[in-house]
């Protein structure tokens, strides 16, 4: 069986793919944390220059697998522990981070997508914080890293309003850095990370630091708060019928409770 998380070093680049192509990538409490232990340990490495995510297959990440972990057990608090490590890693690491968006960014992974410094995506992918869908508020840093890039408003609607927003928009909006047409986004990919890769190692670090500071101060706050809501949320029985629609490809029928 192949492995779910690819970790990769090609001197000075630190490739991290999401493996699950069958599963759209859908993030595993074990895959999250794999993930977050190789970026945390590449911030400590003077020899990785940059950090690359990608998603293997047609998505990026379809978040978190609500067929859960190899044993059925659903996202729990432990599944936000893993996500909030991951997405603080790629903001507090000196490197630049990239995030190669080839497919669909849904749920956590539209999140971890968003916490790159640099997100370039292929003009047919997408970005949807889906949690809604099953009765759950966003999470993994979502809930400052959005409004950070588009505002309350925008934020907001996506937030509660579950729609897709193309990456032709999110970059219009602010969301994303950059779409290119899909023909050419592989090859815009290696641009980047060779630009980034041979860049000004101590000056990426310097500015990001900068830009952290001056726009994503309330991160460790935000995450602390979608970390009590979503536990709270995981208890209620509009996330049990939100599962259950999903898993029977239906429309749930939320009560409130």
């Amino acid at each position: 069986m192949a492995a779910p998380i690819l970790v990769e070093y090609d001197s000075p680049v630190l490739r991290i793919t999401f493996n699950r192509p069958k599963r759209l990538n859908a993030l595993t409490t074990g895959m999250l944390t794999l993930a977050a232990d190789a970026v945390e340990a590449a911030g400590s490495d003077t020899g990785v220059r940059l950090v690359v995510l990608r998603g293997a297959g047609r998505a990026f990440c379809a978040g978190a697998d609500l067929a859960g972990d190899a044993d059925g057990t659903l996202p729990g608090t432990d599944t936000i522990d893993a996500a909030n490590r991951l997405t603080l890693g790629l903001r507090e690491i000196p490197q630049p981070v990239l995030a190669a968006v080839g497919g669909p960014a849904v749920g956590v992974g539209c999140s971890v997508a968003l916490a790159a410094d640099v997100t370039v995506a292929r003009a047919s992918a997408y970005f949807l914080l889906a949690f809604a869908q099953v009765g759950l508020m966003p999470d993994g840093g979502a809930t400052a890293l959005v409004p950070a890039a588009i505002g309350r408003a925008r934020a907001t609607r996506m937030a509660m309003l579950a729609e897709r927003v193309a990456a032709p928009v999110a970059e219009e909006w602010g969301l994303i850095a950059h779409c290119v047409p899909d023909a050419a986004f592989d090859d815009e990919v290696e641009r980047l990370t060779q630009q980034l890769a041979q860049g000004p190692t101590a000056a990426y670090a310097r500015a990001k630091h900068a830009v952290n500071a001056s726009s994503l101060a309330q991160l460790r706050s935000a995450l602390d708060i979608e970390r009590e809501g979503q536990t709270q949320l995981f208890a209620t029985a509009d996330f049990t019928e939100g599962v259950a629609a999903f898993r029977e490809k239906r429309r749930p029928e939320f009560s409130g409770k």
